[in-house]
């Protein structure tokens, strides 16, 4: 233990004469720790929501998505796939048949997105599609196409497994009485829940034959969604595939469709940071008001250790240790409890939302380690730099003022 630090340790602990710079350096240390489990609370919320819903938001959809903008739909879709499979970075593709219809259950009728997939490729890539809340995938070899619902869609129709409901498509048939919509039967053969309320609430799964059918699309399909290793990687990718595409397709990645939501949820994450990082600052000048007191109080014993020999470089160490213990004493204590919090709202789910607003059911608190070590960082930076003019003005102290009156 060096001679300046021992000295630090010592006025910090020591008992004072003025109990008003005990009660100072207490609430320094009180503040730092206030600000940095706050910090940690916030980030980690932030985080921990934006994660969430993106998990939720791939976990129902592909990373990137390319479309027909055609009435035709994509021919010879077989072999565009093949292609954009041999893409760098691409994991998967699949064909997808997408539309909206009319579906009528036992209660009512719901507008919906009707989805024709290959369930086979499909149930590699959704978690969600090999566990479902009731019932089977459709099989292929029934007499009756099958059809799966998303459980809160199930439950405003009144429709549930072994149901039948009736589908009413925008495609057209010819009647004595002109076109009429195409109307299909199909049997509820699952129900599935991803957790993310907009698709549950309006989202049904046939398979890809069965759509083509109730579409009209016969060879052809209206969508081909992606599944990539690098989901940041998705911009860079989309450009790669686009020069595979024919003029009427395009495609779009999950970063575009959801391009306002994560934004937001990054400008709020910096402004947060920058926020609550002002309790820090508060804390700091806290510091800097102890240490300067501290100088007062031991003029007497500055002008002794001088005389004794220790140079100004040993008085400004003595005081940075000390502006620094209670950087690192309030850092240590704020993270400690932050990431307790966090632990605690987690494992309890302690903090509740509507599920329907958004998109999750509890808010989940999440710190990424750069994130911890940046607050930890900031914190111990502003700290230290806080120790700075205090530590300067006990060094400048004259022993021979300090002792004149001795």
């Amino acid at each position: 233990m060096s001679f300046e630090y021992f000295v630090a340790k010592r006025y910090l602990t020591a008992k004072r004469k003025q109990a008003f710079i005990s009660v100072i350096t207490f609430i320094s240390i009180l503040g730092i720790t206030i600000g940095v489990m706050a910090l940690i609370i916030a980030i980690a919320l932030i985080t921990g929501f934006q994660g969430d819903v993106q998990d939720k938001i791939l976990g129902s959809t592909s990373h990137i998505i390319i479309r027909d903008y055609s009435e035709g739909g994509l021919q010879d879709y077989d072999q565009l796939i093949s292609q954009v499979k041999g893409v760098e970075g691409v994991i998967n593709a699949s064909p997808v048949v997408l539309d909206t219809v009319l579906i009528t259950g036992f209660v009512k009728s719901q507008g919906a997105m009707l989805r024709g997939v290959d369930f086979e490729i499909e149930k590699e890539s959704s978690p969600w599609l090999k566990d479902l809340s009731m019932g089977d995938l459709p099989d292929p070899e029934a007499k009756r196409d099958g059809i799966l619902l998303g459980r809160d869609l199930s439950f405003t129709i009144g429709a549930t497994v072994g149901d039948k409901v009736t589908v009413l498509t925008s495609s057209s048939r010819l009647s004595p009485m002109g076109p009429l919509p195409k109307m299909r039967q199909f049997v509820v053969t699952g129900i599935f829940h991803t957790g993310l309320y907009d698709f549950d609430s309006a989202t049904a799964l046939v398979s890809l034959r069965a759509a083509q059918r109730a579409f009209n699309l016969e060879n052809s399909i209206n969508l081909i969604q992606v599944r990539i290793a690098n989901i940041f990687r998705a911009p860079r990718t989309a450009e790669q595939i686009k020069e595979l595409l024919p003029p009427q397709a395009y495609a779009i990645t999950w970063m575009e469709l959801n391009k306002a939501l994560f934004s937001a949820l990054r400008l709020e994450k910096q402004l947060m940071f920058l926020t609550i990082t002002l309790i820090v600052f508060v804390a700091a000048l806290n510091i800097i008001a102890t240490l300067i007191l501290m100088v007062m109080e031991k003029t007497r014993d500055i002008g002794i250790l001088k005389a004794m020999g220790t140079t100004s470089r040993s008085i400004r160490k003595i005081f940075f240790f000390q502006g620094a213990m209670i950087g690192v004493i309030g850092t240590a204590l704020g993270t400690a409890l932050g990431l307790l919090w966090c632990w605690l709202a987690n494992t309890f789910e302690l903090i509740k939302v509507p599920q329907e607003i958004y998109v999750i059911a509890f808010v989940p608190f999440r710190i990424k380690p750069l994130d911890l070590l940046m607050i930890i960082g900031v914190t111990l930076l502003i700290s230290f730099l806080s120790t700075l003019f205090p530590s300067h003005r006990a060094s400048k102290v004259d022993p021979v003022e300090a002792l004149k009156y001795e």
